[in-house]
């Protein structure tokens, strides 16, 4: 694990997004609201932002972080849905990892309430969009 004990508390925040890709039957279903197991999509928020909680205990040496907000969004595509986190914290290490980790918990969520109508549902381009805070400073891909 890093030895962070140097680096100061600084404001920090890193916006995540990843796709989850579907039949259109599965599509259907979810905006139908006809899943059996519930609402994949209101799930997957809570599920997203559960995993962003968690993320020290997934991920070998990742710090645990007090995270101060985690927002989780599901834009509907012609497909599937685009899934974008925005995580926060006051800390001493950045916050990257918990808006990865809150998108792949979200998308898994989505995949898992709709597998037993789409099995080849694809889960992929999770990717870090934005990052702020720390010696570093603000990285935005482009």
């Amino acid at each position: 694990m890093v030895d962070v004990s140097e680096k100061p508390v600084t404001a920090r925040e890193a916006v995540a997004r990843g796709t989850i890709t579907m039949t259109r039957e599965a599509l259907r279903l979810i905006r139908s609201g006809a899943v059996k197991k519930g609402d994949p999509l209101q799930a997957a928020r809570i599920a997203g932002i559960m995993a962003a909680k968690q993320t020290a205990a997934l991920i070998p040496l990742c710090h645990p972080l007090p995270l101060s907000s985690v927002d989780v969004e599901l834009i509907p595509r012609p497909r599937g849905y685009e899934i974008e986190v925005r995580a926060r914290t006051t800390a001493q290490t950045g916050v990257e990892m918990e808006a990865l980790t809150a998108v792949a918990g979200a998308a898994l969520t989505v995949y898992d309430m709709v597998k037993a109508v789409d099995k080849a549902m694809v889960i992929g381009d999770i990717r870090l969009m934005f990052k702020s805070g720390g010696r570093s400073g603000t990285y935005r891909r482009r």
